[in-house]
């Protein structure tokens, strides 16, 4: 399947679900942490597309390579996130377990785009 969009992307895709699931989490979360965790949460997963889409849109592919780079941050500090609410007792293990998963997904699917783009300097 030829790539028109970004949104075409797998990654993009995958990385839009874990997003949105994320985002339905924070609801759960302490009232206390809407303004602390939940925000951070919700902003560092949806930078993942966000970044992915942006670089897409990016001229060459350094430029491309450097919005994954990007992506890639953002993912771990969303896993981080996830890791800190399990630690507080805000988020149940083995739910976070299974949106780590996903996350895992979606780094390796980032990876593989950023290894097909070649040659960081070109």
């Amino acid at each position: 399947m030829p790539i028109n969009d970004y949104t075409d992307l797998i990654v993009w895709q995958k990385a839009m679900d874990l997003a949105v699931k994320l985002g339905q989490l924070t609801k759960t979360l302490p009232k206390d942490e809407m303004f602390g965790l939940a925000l951070q949460l919700r902003r560092c997963s949806l930078s993942v597309p966000s970044n992915i889409a942006e670089g897409h849109g990016r001229l060459t592919r350094k430029d491309y390579r450097h919005f994954l780079g990007n992506a890639r941050g953002s993912l771990s500090e969303t896993r981080t996130q996830i890791h800190y609410a399990v630690r507080m007792g805000y988020l149940d293990q083995n739910v976070a377990n299974d949106v780590l998963k996903e996350a895992t997904v979606v780094a390796k699917l980032l990876n593989a785009l950023i290894n097909s783009l070649g040659d960081k300097n070109s």
